[in-house]
């Protein structure tokens, strides 16, 4: 079954059923499909074809939905786009996926106009909304009524869609994910969460992200149940007024937004207390960070559901694992290994390790990716006799839990996204009156991690915190600008010179 035959699949079943809740809007399963199948028409109507990479850049909407369906529909690949890249972050992506459309809003057209003529296999630019801008056609010209398409035959077992993820060295790389890899971990997701056709899904993270796209977007479309669309957190007060509104059932969130609930003090004018204006919620998910235990105390005690941890990676669709909603859940643990997902902890020499001792995790099973694109020694280096090599080290319990103990790889986690540190070292070097740079993740209460800037200057020259962040933001997405900024006369190295991160980290109380 591809992700196509799945939608359609719900739509014969619950077509008058609502699908997506935004704003005021309310769109029906039946009419989702005849979206889907405008603008697949439309996109092939304008040339796009079967196997050609197509970008979305967008907020969190229901075009995000359709376009996704539509570029499966008609062949297509797609490429989910994080809007929170900067000129050149993006480019680099583009470039890389040989996105030759690019479905995005006018507001990205700020980033994405100064980067075209240096886009080398873009063809075509699509805005969702109204718009007069040069050189592109709007959603609404592209699904007018036209010429009918039959639509190409795809197999379960092609790639349907490149998730770029950061690596531990160079750019972010593209795992691509088939059908199969993605409808897979969607059915055992569903499972092992106990998730029903009736549920209504709140969605409030990315959409772009691999955690929400499955667990927020295909769960819910796989089961014929609804989707609650929350276009930013910014506005906090809103998104509770919408819970009431809306009555969703199921809270998907990252722990940085578990944390704020468990602080957050309700508006005035609301007389429920917090347990009953969440009372449709009857079961809140977390993933795309550790959880911390006292959080996971303080809003089990609050509102009085379960708060279950779970844990995956993009190159595995990405759930691996999930605490038991029922059975016993472990605080500190991200579970079992979902139905059909096997995992093991091995050492550096790929040798099995014995239930309780850490090492590198391992996944196999359906969900796990066909490789990176374009990249065959990484994906040999990341695929090694059927097991995915997550880079994580973790223990697994003698009932079958996981406990993720550290990362092997640099990377750090801001608000559930992936963050680089070389990224951010190799912009900092590249300041005229920086000499040396090294940074690393620390704890945070808000952002649960956040990257931490050590800094020392050429001889002469000054420098102050407000001018490096400065720096940054020009060059940076926001959540990768260090904010936690120290300077030093030197970082401590080893005799070869190379900079000591564990000697940072130790002196920050980190491992």
């Amino acid at each position: 079954m591809t992700l196509t035959e799945m939608l359609e699949k719900s739509i014969r079943k619950y077509g008058k059923r609502y699908a997506i809740l935004f704003k005021k809007e309310r769109i029906t399963y039946k009419e989702l499909g005849e979206r889907v199948d405008r603008l697949a028409s439309g996109l092939m109507r304008k040339g796009a074809r079967k196997g050609d990479r197509i970008g979305i850049l967008l907020g969190n909407c229901p075009e995000f939905i359709v376009s996704y369906f539509a570029i499966l529909k008609m062949g297509g690949i797609v490429i989910p786009l994080n809007n929170f890249l900067k000129g050149e972050e993006l480019r680099h992506t583009l470039n890389d996926a040989g996105v030759s459309t690019l479905i995005t809003s006018k507001g990205f057209m700020k980033t994405v106009g100064p980067l075209r003529p240096r886009l080398e296999e873009l063809e075509r630019i699509i805005i969702s909304n109204k718009s007069s801008i040069s050189g592109t056609v709007t959603l609404e010209e592209l699904v007018t009524p036209g010429i009918s398409f039959i639509f190409p035959e795809v197999a379960e077992t092609e790639t349907a869609v490149i998730i770029y993820t950061s690596g531990t060295t160079g750019y972010p790389k593209g795992a691509c994910l088939s059908h199969n890899n993605l409808i897979s971990n969607t059915i055992s997701s569903a499972e092992a969460a106990q998730l029903r056709p009736r549920d209504n899904f709140l969605l409030v993270l990315p959409m772009f992200h691999s955690f929400t796209t499955t667990v927020c977007i295909l769960v819910p479309l796989y089961l014929g149940a609804k989707i609650t669309i929350i276009e930013s957190l910014k506005a906090f007060k809103e998104v509770i007024k919408e819970i009431i509104r809306k009555r969703p059932t199921i809270f998907v969130g990252i722990p940085t937004i578990y944390n704020i609930l468990t602080q957050f003090s309700l508006p005035r004018i609301l007389t429920f207390r917090p347990f009953r204006f969440l009372n449709p919620l009857r079961l809140a998910v977390s993933g795309a960070a550790a959880l911390p235990v006292e959080v996971l105390k303080k809003f089990e005690k609050k509102f009085g559901i379960p708060l279950i941890e779970g844990y995956g990676l993009s190159e595995a669709s990405p759930v691996v694992s999930l605490n038991p909603v029922k059975d016993i859940r472990k605080p500190g643990s991200v579970g079992l290994s979902l139905p059909g997902v096997e995992v093991d902890v091995v050492d550096d020499q790929g040798r099995s390790l014995k239930r309780g001792e850490v090492g590198e995790l391992i996944v196999r099973g359906p969900n796990v990716m066909r490789g990176y694109y374009n990249l065959p020694q990484e994906t040999e280096e990341t695929l090694k006799r059927g097991w995915l090599y997550t880079g994580d080290l973790a223990k697994i319990d003698e009932e079958g839990y996981i406990y993720i103990v550290d990362r092997k790889k640099d990377m750090i986690i801001v608000r559930g996204l992936n963050v680089y540190p070389r990224e951010i070292e190799e912009v900092l070097y590249s300041h005229p009156a920086i000499a040396e740079v090294a940074v690393i993740g620390v704890e945070d209460k808000v952002k649960g991690e956040v990257p931490k800037a050590f800094l020392a200057l050429k001889e002469g020259r000054k420098l102050s915190k407000k001018e490096i962040i400065k720096y940054c933001q020009e060059r940076l997405a926001s959540y990768k600008v260090p904010h936690k900024i120290e300077f030093r006369k030197e970082l401590p190295k080893t005799l070869t010179g190379k900079i000591l991160k564990r000697t940072l980290k130790k002196e920050e109380g980190i491992g």
